[in-house]
């Protein structure tokens, strides 16, 4: 597809749409110089926030400091696809490694978090747009139908039990996805507005009392030592703790000693202009349900609360050297992938619809892509992430694990099956780049064979499963 006219205008980078919606924050003074504290927070996403967040509510008279980049929110928290949902990576792996029944209370626990997330923005006044439409997958292609019904048989072994198989008509009534052989319906699920929940859990974290330090890059981690407490070291001083929590995601490999932990992994999204009522009317979509399919490259979409699509896949996979994007700008050509997926999906969108905005952001794969939460009390060092593009929840239930943890409590949480989970780490250069774009050439070589008709599962991505850990 040559480039268009509606495309090639669209506003490229700026962190995302959803902070042209608010404006940038002002961000707040950096450290003014070494600081000791009771726990240290790297990172002001999502997870550092939730992280600060429970710890100061269990505990108030803890001192507590959020030491970021740029400001709160400027990572994937700010741009991602705005799914609050049940889904977590690394289910089967841990059911495998750890037993089944320790993999159900792990979903189990994320589907209540969904709940969670939406009781704390009701009582700290969080406009985040949320909306519970639950999650919409749809399969248009007979090998996506066969994926879509092993999914709704796993969903219920793990205890999901009111996931809904939908035919194609159920299916096409909720959202009409031109070519849509059937689907499943997620109860489990809400759209949000990633950057307002952001923004409104960073003032709730303010008003507990947490100080945090925005422009203030840390560049290394050091544990306790004989004498020494953790250390987080920035180049406006060194903050001691006695725990220092790593909430870094996807900028992982920018510290020292981390480039193989966490791959960071591009998801690039773009956003149409308003749409008319006359395209609503023909599409659906009235349940404001998260969108997403069964294709091997998935999308991911949802209706805006203004009535736009946002929508959302892998463009350039992955820079070499684990480098991460400059505030979000996007290849052309991812532009032009993501439009033709909008347009292949949704053909009663009016010709020249126009793209507003596209942008991108980094997520943190482990090399067997399971999300996990750690504390070694010995060293004062934590960390949680790894969520493979299921953040917006799992989050929540990372910050409320690292809670119990740092308090030493033995409840639930700190009992689920990704509290210590460890795993080997990326390849050197250039090995785990030329992995990586192996992956996805095949996921999307496996994609085109199953739309030109192959019935089932494509064996090329089935060795890229294997290949990339992910089962």
């Amino acid at each position: 597809m040559s480039s268009s006219q509606p495309v090639s205008s669209a506003r490229n980078g700026g962190v995302s749409f959803w902070y042209d919606e608010l404006g940038l924050p002002a961000a707040t003074p950096p450290l003014g110089g070494p600081l000791t504290v009771d726990v240290a927070v790297v990172g002001g996403g999502y997870t550092g926030l939730w992280t600060a967040y429970y710890l100061k509510r269990a505990r108030p008279s803890l001192r507590i400091a959020v030491l970021e980049q740029r400001f709160c929110g400027y990572g994937a928290s700010g741009r991602n696809g705005g799914w609050l949902y049940n889904g977590f990576a690394g289910r089967g792996v841990f059911a495998r490694r750890y037993g089944k029944p320790r993999a159900v209370a792990l979903q189990r626990a994320m589907t209540a978090a969904v709940d969670e997330v939406l009781r704390v923005c009701a009582a700290e006044g969080i406009d985040a747009d949320a909306h519970r439409g639950g999650v919409l997958e749809v399969a248009r292609t007979p090998a996506q139908l066969a994926r879509l019904d092993a999914y709704l048989t796993d969903e219920h072994a793990y205890g999901v039990t009111d996931v809904e198989r939908l035919d194609a008509a159920a299916s096409r009534a909720r959202i009409d996805v031109a070519g849509t052989l059937g689907g499943v319906w997620n109860p489990h699920g809400a759209r949000i507005q990633p950057a307002k929940l952001v923004r409104g859990l960073a003032d709730a974290v303010r008003a507990l009392g947490v100080e945090v330090f925005e422009q203030t890059a840390v560049t290394e981690i050091h544990p306790a030592s004989s004498g020494s407490r953790a250390r987080a070291v920035t180049p406006h001083g060194t903050v001691s703790a006695e725990y220092v929590l790593r909430c870094t995601e996807g900028f992982t490999a920018n510290l020292r000693g981390e480039k193989r932990s966490w791959l960071p992994m591009n998801s690039s999204l773009i956003v149409t202009e308003p749409l008319g009522k006359e395209f609503w009317d023909s599409v659906g979509w009235e349940g404001r349900e998260t969108l997403g399919d069964m294709a091997h490259a998935y999308m991911y979409a949802q209706r805006t609360a203004d009535d736009r699509i946002a929508l959302g896949g892998r463009g350039v996979p992955y820079r070499f050297g684990s480098r991460t994007d400059n505030d979000g700008g996007t290849h052309q050509r991812t532009i032009e992938q993501l439009h033709e997926i909008l347009t292949r999906f949704f053909p009663a969108l009016r010709p020249g619809v126009r793209i507003e905005h596209a942008w991108s952001g980094v997520l943190g794969v482990p090399r067997d892509w399971c999300s996990t939460v750690t504390l070694d009390r010995a060293s004062g060092l934590g960390w949680a992430g790894g969520y493979v593009g299921s953040g917006v929840t799992t989050t929540n239930l990372a910050g409320r694990t690292l809670r119990d943890l740092v308090l030493g409590e033995d409840t639930e949480l700190t009992a689920l099956p990704w509290v210590g989970h460890r795993v080997r780490k990326w390849e050197p250069e250039p090995l785990r780049w030329l992995g990586v774009q192996a992956m996805y050439a095949a996921y999307h070589a496996a994609d085109r064979a199953e739309s030109a008709g192959r019935g089932t599962t494509s064996p090329i991505a089935r060795v890229a499963d294997v290949v990339s850990g992910r089962h």
